[in-house]
């Protein structure tokens, strides 16, 4: 198993580790290491990039992805890096920092829409710097969507300028109803529950994200469209 740090601190972008595993991941050249800082593409979230570099040689991480408690840096190496190494994991800080608002932004709009009392159902989020969105379970049917784009991003905006504070509560699934709205079927397995807290308001979500709202900056609706049973909100943050 491999400990994930980001978990416990998002803001943690480097950490001293040790390599369990010279390896191959998806044809390409893999490290196995027994703890990361780096965040592995999942939950809607894209993968972190940056350096490994040990006593000997250098891996440039090109992705990341979780399978079955392990987590596998892909990418290249330079030189030697062998098992047992001591090496040292650097975190490429401005593409966390998007990926994080980008993120909080997908749950910013949750609050927004659970305010409004629209009903809708958070389902898939794609925070992807290319085209983010979210999907909800509901139904436009009757609905003014430049009006209901005008009143999201207003609620949006008042909660940026709150400055939120965001926190993390670690807890068993089955407890999550008790301080979430809405928590999905399925949650990932091999990884330690958590819930990410804006105030309040309680999302189930192992990605990174702002220290508090108000480092969104901004955050605007590019279209609302209803997608078969789904209505899908897509948005973006200031860059």
């Amino acid at each position: 198993m491999t400990k994930l740090l980001y978990l416990e601190n998002w803001n943690q972008l480097s950490c001293s580790a040790t390599i369990q595993e010279v390896a191959t991941y998806q044809d390409k050249p893999a490290i196995v290491l027994d703890q990361t800082v780096f965040y592995a593409q999942g939950g809607g979230q894209p993968a972190d990039n940056g350096t490994i570099t040990g006593p000997n040689g250098s891996f440039q991480v090109e992705a990341v992805r979780f399978d079955s408690g392990i987590v596998y840096h892909m990418g290249q190496i330079t030189g030697e890096l062998k098992t047992g190494d001591t090496v040292i994991c650097a975190v490429e800080p401005t593409r966390r920092a998007l990926h994080c608002r980008l993120h909080s932004g997908g749950h910013l709009l949750d609050m927004a829409i659970y305010e409004l009392g629209l009903g809708w159902v958070p389902g898939k989020g794609y925070h992807f710097p290319e085209g983010p969105y979210v999907e909800y379970a509901g139904t436009l049917v009757g609905g003014d969507k430049e009006k209901i784009k005008t009143d999201i991003e207003k609620i949006c905006a008042k909660l940026i300028a709150a400055d939120t504070k965001t926190s993390i509560i670690f807890m068993p699934k089955e407890k999550m109803h008790e301080v979430c709205r809405h928590v999905p079927d399925y949650l990932p397995e091999g990884k330690p529950a958590r819930v990410v807290m804006y105030g309040d308001f309680g999302v189930p979500c192992g990605g990174t994200h702002v220290n508090s709202l108000g480092e969104i900056k901004t955050l605007t609706i590019r279209k609302i469209r209803q997608d078969g049973a789904n209505i899908r909100v897509a948005y973006d943050v200031s860059r």
